[in-house]
């Protein structure tokens, strides 16, 4: 069993800031990868970023430059850094191990609007 919990989300304007959190719990004692991902209203669900227990790291073009994935292995806690945020990136945004596919948090929400 793992447990996957979001959050940090909120409502903010063009071009501000939001920092997500995905605390990772249960039967676990470490993982490989873990992404972030969203989800807009009618839309499918994308892969935003990804980092490995190596340190590799990948993003959607979308976010390159504005958007940095991060982890604490100690804490087994994964982060995402939004900077610069648009309004197209409003969506529900989870985190997710790969490594773990059965298992999704229940998302936070991010909302960019003036």
């Amino acid at each position: 069993q793992v447990q996957l919990v979001e959050s940090g989300g909120g409502l903010v304007q063009p071009g501000g800031s939001l920092r997500l959190s995905c605390a990772v719990s249960g039967s676990i004692f470490s993982f490989n990868a873990i992404g972030w991902y969203r989800q807009a209203p009618g839309k499918e669900r994308e892969l935003v970023a990804v980092i490995t227990s190596g340190g590799s790291i990948n993003y959607v073009d979308s976010v390159k430059g504005r958007f940095t994935i991060s982890r604490d292995n100690a804490k087994k806690t994964g982060y995402l850094q939004m900077n610069n945020l648009k309004p197209e990136d409003t969506a529900v945004y989870y985190c997710h191990l790969p490594s773990y596919p059965l298992y999704w948090g229940q998302g936070t929400q991010v909302t960019v609007s003036s």
